[in-house]
């Protein structure tokens, strides 16, 4: 008898350009657990409000899946593809799919960000989002929160105090790092 134990994990999936609304309703009729994280806002245009719901990963939704039975979702109109290395789909690690849910429904105001390699990671220590770890940058004189998802490269950036978040590494740590690996790469090379 064969353990059981659930194959699935959260994949990105590459969709065409500004299809990721249909794509994620026809992933959704067929079944699969879909997460298309959107900011909504109000957009006064020609004097009257509009909701706009922009993709906080344009060009990406996640959808929970057995990678081993990922056919139907690569023939569903709209999907380019499993984002990995290669042909080999690599999943999303959990803490990050949380990290960016817990933040949409949060209803604090997100956007794109550039991904960030490089900086302090901090966690939320005192807000509503308490837990939630990113790198803390700086915007236009304010302080951000910047989450990613490494396997995308992207990241989506929220406005907070900076008295509300704790450092998780130093600075110098981060930047003792990036010295270190460069003297490994010399000695080695």
């Amino acid at each position: 008898m064969t353990p059981e134990w659930n194959s699935t994990a959260w994949y990105a999936i590459q969709t065409r350009k500004r299809r990721e609304q249909s794509t994620a309703t026809l992933l959704s009729g067929k079944g699969y657990e879909i997460f298309l994280p959107v900011q909504s806002w109000e957009h006064r245009r020609d004097r009257q409000n509009e909701e706009v719901r922009p993709t906080l990963f344009p060009g990406y939704l996640f959808c929970c899946f057995d990678v081993q039975k990922r056919v139907p979702i690569l023939v569903t109109p709209g999907v380019v593809g499993v984002v990995g290395q290669g042909r080999v789909p690599i999943p999303v690690p959990f803490s990050e799919i949380h990290a960016i849910q817990s933040l949409v429904s949060s209803g604090v105001p997100a956007e794109p960000w550039p991904y960030l390699e490089c900086g302090q990671r901090v966690q939320i220590a005192d807000h509503a989002l308490q837990g939630i770890e990113g790198i803390l940058v700086g915007h236009k004189g304010n302080h951000r929160i910047v989450v990613s998802v490494t396997l995308l490269r992207r990241s989506v950036a929220m406005e907070i105090h900076r008295s509300c978040v704790i450092p998780i590494q130093p600075l110098y740590d981060v930047l003792a790092g990036a010295v270190s690996e460069g003297a490994r790469h010399e000695v080695s090379a």
